[in-house]
């Protein structure tokens, strides 16, 4: 008899112990609130020396090289940190930095800096595998496909280069009459062994990729001051989108260079494609969505300061930085900002992010590399 009342208070204690850790937990979410949490997880400079003189663009996305993340500057070079702790690892010094955006294959590095070369690099150690000199600064992020290296110049003069050896294949040089250039390239785009390519005289050019030949070539941007079209290209399957600095967003056809649409509002970043929407950081201040068949505007978001870099989405979200601002978070739906960060001195890297870790790296405009943590946290509402 003793030993069922006990059986029986035990049950009963169990059940109201599981009972009121329920009621806990419902009472606990019940009264907290969903928000978006920023937070920088670790700060490096980048620079060898404190930078004392006249301010350098620092434009470079951050490279994630296996457990590295590989950042260069617009002052004296490119530095490896460890990923999670920002140890340094290796700093490959280059006169006048490198700053554009490099492109990973495997363990080499492909990146043009200013001081004339373009580079390949050995990511795990630093090591220069081998140099081109392009006799100008190299402003534009490479693109690789099939051992194939292609960037664009400072000069106009786009080049393919054999990837293992840094031996010219071909070129195609253009020349720019314009008085006023925005600093910056295009990087190639490329579709089915054809490679779309923009130009600061305002012109895109589709190139035959093994050989160079020009298939055709349209001129967009007709603007007395900045012609330029330092946007990507993008190619979504038949149309290629693409934005003149000061102009429109167009919507080619990849096979003729059509226009098919065109909306107002110039574009110094490429457009990211979201489903069924382009998102689309606009030199007017603004980050555009737009149903990507008609160009139609969806949602807009005014930024506080200046200009959007291009946009990066992350775990749901949209991530940008602004040219003079922050680093924002908006809902990818209603272009609502949900979490914002500060660094100084404002962002025109494209931020690069790690879904995996969690995390968010980009170069502020004072050099300094940032790790960033960022996600959905519920916290008391009292």
């Amino acid at each position: 008899m003793k030993i069922v009342l006990f059986g029986t208070l035990l049950l009963t204690l169990v059940g109201c112990t599981t009972l009121n850790s329920g009621l806990e937990k419902w009472s606990s979410l019940n009264n907290s609130k969903r928000e978006y949490e920023v937070k920088a997880a670790w700060i490096r400079r980048t620079t060898e020396k404190d930078n004392l003189g006249f301010r350098k663009i620092n434009r470079m996305t951050p490279v994630l090289a296996g457990d590295l993340v590989i950042q260069g500057n617009g002052l004296d070079g490119i530095v490896a940190y460890s990923r999670d702790n920002g140890q340094e690892r290796w700093r490959l010094p280059i006169e006048n930095g490198a700053e554009p955006s490099a492109t990973l294959i495997r363990d080499r590095l492909f990146v043009g800096a200013s001081d004339g070369n373009f580079y390949s690099i050995e990511a795990s150690t630093g090591t220069v595998q081998w140099t081109f000199n392009t006799k100008s600064e190299n402003l534009a992020a490479p693109l690789l496909e099939d051992g194939i290296v292609y960037f664009l110049a400072g000069n106009s003069v786009f080049y393919a280069l054999d990837a293992a050896t840094g031996r010219q294949i071909w070129l195609h040089s253009r020349q720019d009459t314009s008085q006023f250039s925005i600093r910056g390239g295009s990087q190639a785009a490329l579709n089915n062994g054809i490679l779309y390519v923009g130009f600061s005289d305002g012109s895109v050019v589709a190139l035959n990729a093994k050989t160079g030949s020009s298939l055709w070539e349209v001129q967009l941007n007709r603007n007395k001051r900045f012609r330029d079209i330092d946007a990507t290209p993008v190619v979504e399957g038949n149309q290629l989108y693409v934005a003149g600095y000061d102009d429109k967003l167009y919507c080619l056809s990849v096979d003729k260079g059509e226009v098919l649409w065109r909306i107002e509002g110039g574009g110094y970043s490429g457009v990211t494609v979201v489903g069924d929407k382009l998102i689309y950081p606009t030199t007017n201040g603004e980050v555009q969505a737009l149903n990507k068949a008609s160009g139609d505007k969806l949602w807009s978001y005014k930024l506080k300061d200046g200009i959007a870099t291009q946009v990066r989405t992350y775990k749901g979200v949209l991530v940008f930085g602004e040219s003079q601002g922050s680093l924002r978070f908006l809902d990818a739906n209603a272009g609502t900002e949900v979490g914002s960060f500060e660094p100084g001195r404002g962002i025109l890297s494209s931020p690069q992010v790690d879904e995996k870790a969690g995390r968010v790296y980009f170069i502020s405009g004072e050099a300094n590399l940032y790790a960033i943590d960022a996600g959905w946290i519920r916290t008391p509402y009292f």
